[in-house]
């Protein structure tokens, strides 16, 4: 029988030695390397909102997790969300469902901890969809000669980031945060930690002793035998307003002599816009003559756990400004709990949890789609078309997809 229950640090060891295999890109080949692997666990676990839980059976260690505790910017509510990670079962033992009993125990736990919402970076995303989590914002990476950015910002408020100016920085991202569906808040240490990885590059639009904007970048060789052809890798762009985008696209544009091509990967779909000439390189063709601009992937998965709990924590978005009563009936199979219909009432857009089921519109469909429909990634109009989404009068179509659209898609810059 599986018992699942939090990692101590005796269990480390163990736990690294699954994380070797299951993740080989770690490289946990050596006695040493496996010694600072565990250093780096060791600082997550004094983390307070990093959990790590192992799944134990006769008690032998067969797979362990890292859960995250979060706050998120969901359609400008601030929600508890649950994120995982680390998810790594022991090679001897895969097929026999130790990633599914790990996962319905992340979902459980959070549930019990008061978040409605929870999140993923999946190794599959099949894998993951079947198990109810939705497809988040797809992302884009742009490789873009520098000279194809917009010129004309203020390049001279564009300086070096220090550690001195970590609360500046984060008084930047707190601030984008705020307006952006999909940002989750930065921890403390994730933010020193911007500082502290010796691999960054930070650069700051600073003007009156604030920053508005700041990008955080790398380098990667762009030919093996061409020691001075290098790409710049940007990891992490947050800006507050025009000034400080057009700053720091002008302190990117004056790296033309030294940068072959800047790597953005970016959830704006509507980023080739600032761009002179958006095509990445590579002069492919897709027919008839549409030239590629960039490359696109999923990636961050969503899943609602408590399907009337989020609707109550949303109690003062406006969805849409419609008014209509509403049963929604969302099948979740992997989490009982969750699989239920709640009717809501939406008055000028303001949900209210109600048990009146007169004059209702029925709407029936999968978690992991309607997951993705609440968050915006998706119209309900394509899921009703594709067939994924049920409605009681197809005439209600028109409305049930003003009452989900988003005016953005959920934006997350956060890895874990």
């Amino acid at each position: 029988m599986s018992q699942v229950r939090e990692l101590s640090e005796a269990d480390l060891d163990d736990f690294i030695a699954i994380l070797a295999n299951s993740y080989p890109m770690f490289q946990l080949n050596t006695a040493d390397d496996r010694q600072r692997t565990k250093q780096r666990l060791l600082t997550r676990l004094a983390e307070p909102t990093n959990h790590f839980y192992g799944l134990y059976r006769e008690g032998t260690l067969l797979g362990g997790m890292l859960l995250h505790d979060f706050m998120m910017n969901c359609l400008s509510t601030k929600l508890k969300a649950g994120g995982v990670g680390l998810v790594a079962i022991d090679m001897l033992h895969k097929k026999t469902h130790g990633a599914k009993d790990l996962i319905a125990f992340f979902l459980k736990y959070y549930k019990e901890q008061g978040a409605t919402m929870t999140l993923l970076y999946p190794f599959r995303p099949d894998f993951y969809k079947k198990m109810g989590f939705g497809y988040g914002t797809k992302i884009d990476q742009y490789r873009v000669r520098p000279d194809d950015l917009p010129g004309g910002g203020a390049k001279q408020h564009v300086v070096y980031m220090q550690p001195d100016d970590t609360q500046l920085v984060g008084a930047c991202y707190d601030t984008y945060l705020a307006k952006t569906h999909g940002m989750i808040e930065k921890s403390a240490i994730e933010l020193n930690n911007l500082f502290t990885n010796g691999e960054n590059r930070i650069v700051g639009y600073k003007k009156d002793g604030a920053v508005t904007g700041y990008i955080v970048f790398g380098f990667k060789s762009a030919k093996q035998d061409n020691f001075v052809h290098n790409d710049l890798l940007v990891k992490e762009l947050i800006y507050t307003d025009r000034a400080a985008l057009a700053g720091l696209f002008a302190f990117l544009r004056a790296q033309a002599d030294q940068i072959n091509r800047i790597v953005f990967n970016t959830q704006d779909e509507y980023f080739h816009y600032l761009l002179r000439d958006p095509r990445n390189g590579s002069d492919n063709l897709i027919p008839h003559v549409y030239h590629e601009t960039n490359t696109q992937g999923v990636g961050l998965m969503y899943r609602v756990v408590d399907t009337p709990g989020i609707f109550r924590l949303l109690a003062d978005h406006n969805f849409g400004d419609q008014s209509c009563r509403l049963k929604l009936t969302v099948d979740d199979d992997f989490f009982p709990e969750n699989n239920t219909s709640t009717i809501i009432d939406f008055v000028n857009g303001r949900p209210q949890i109600t048990a009146d089921d007169a004059d209702v519109v029925a709407v029936r469909l999968s978690v992991a789609d309607f997951s993705s429909l609440l968050v915006g990634t998706v119209r309900f109009r394509s899921l009703y078309a594709y067939g994924l989404a049920d409605v009681s009068e197809p005439n209600a179509v028109a409305l049930i997809d003003r009452l989900f659209r988003t005016e953005q898609k959920p934006i997350c810059t956060t890895p874990f």
